[in-house]
């Protein structure tokens, strides 16, 4: 089946950039909306069409793509007073792009199919970077055959689309995957910190552990932005936080023990009461740097 009509609600940073993608492709007729209205318009020059709500987007689509801060807002938007739902005709499709909460995922669904609506957990990794060239990874949940037939749609934003399993395990492996990141992340920091106050230049010890056991993604990418000093917001320390406390509820939840994954969040925190939760989260190298006595540049 061939899906022309598209809705795409939220068009924040990495929003606009998928969004932007969508539009131009000449098969596509999108409608958009976000409660920021520059954005909207902004969006509107390049050739999509400009609603006022979430509902009117839904009336105008057949799938509708959400990206959104977290679940409380999603749940809004699909089941709130001029919500999705209410203009989305049965047989329509919601895709969810969102980093949001497994539990909060399910229940919308399920809300859903009794209306003939089916929701996709699809969040995504790359960052804006991968979201501008239209090559992010996406991992989806949900039924997989409704995911088959449009896919199509996918890959006008994304590269590697995989599917992960039932409704829920989208977001769930997302935030897993930042919850091991950020463990990395830490380490990594504590490690190229020590490097530094032993005399070693830092470009000299990443390009080393970049060819080296100790390589990783972010001595592979992340230290590009730190040795340049720019903490200019790309993911902020919140928005890791956030990710890291949905895979720790679900750890809870299920009883498996995250020792070090707890250590990080510990170390995340502490940046964002240090004020780095609306700066990218690279700014947390800080909280090595200053008692160490050192700058890593």
């Amino acid at each position: 089946m061939t899906y022309t009509k598209v809705g795409f609600i939220g068009l924040g940073n990495i929003g606009f950039l998928m969004a932007k993608n969508m539009v131009k492709d000449d098969g596509i007729v999108l409608n958009v909306y976000d409660i920021n209205q520059q954005a909207v318009k902004s969006m509107s020059e390049l050739g999509a069409n400009a609603c006022l709500s979430p509902k009117e987007v839904a009336e105008k689509s057949d799938v509708v793509f959400l990206s959104l801060p977290n679940s409380a807002i999603v749940e809004k938007v699909i089941l709130g007073e001029g919500g999705v739902q209410e203009g989305l005709s049965s047989g329509g499709t919601i895709v969810d792009l969102s980093s949001a909460e497994p539990s909060s995922t399910r229940k919308i669904a399920g809300i859903l199919s009794e209306k003939g609506i089916t929701l996709l957990d699809a969040p995504v990794a790359g960052g804006t970077e991968g979201a501008a060239v239209g090559k992010l990874s996406i991992m989806v949940g949900g039924h997989e055959n409704r995911l088959n037939d449009i896919m199509p749609l996918f890959k006008t934003i994304g590269e590697k689309i995989i599917y992960v399993g039932p409704i829920g395990s989208g977001h769930a492996l997302k935030a897993i995957n930042n919850l091991l990141y950020a463990t990395i992340m830490v380490a990594s920091f504590e490690a190229v910190t020590l490097g530094v106050k032993a005399g070693i230049e830092a470009n000299k010890m990443i390009e080393v552990l970049s060819a080296s056991s100790g390589r990783n993604f972010v001595v592979d990418v992340k230290f590009n932005s730190i040795l340049s000093r720019d903490f200019s917001p790309k993911f902020t320390t919140n928005l890791l936080l956030k990710d890291m406390d949905i895979a720790l509820s679900l750890a809870k939840e299920k009883g498996v023990p995250l020792s070090l994954n707890k250590f990080a969040q510990q170390i995340v925190v502490r940046g964002q009461q240090k004020g780095f939760g609306e700066l990218d989260h690279t700014a947390i190298i800080k909280l090595y740097e200053e008692p160490s006595g050192v700058v890593v540049e």
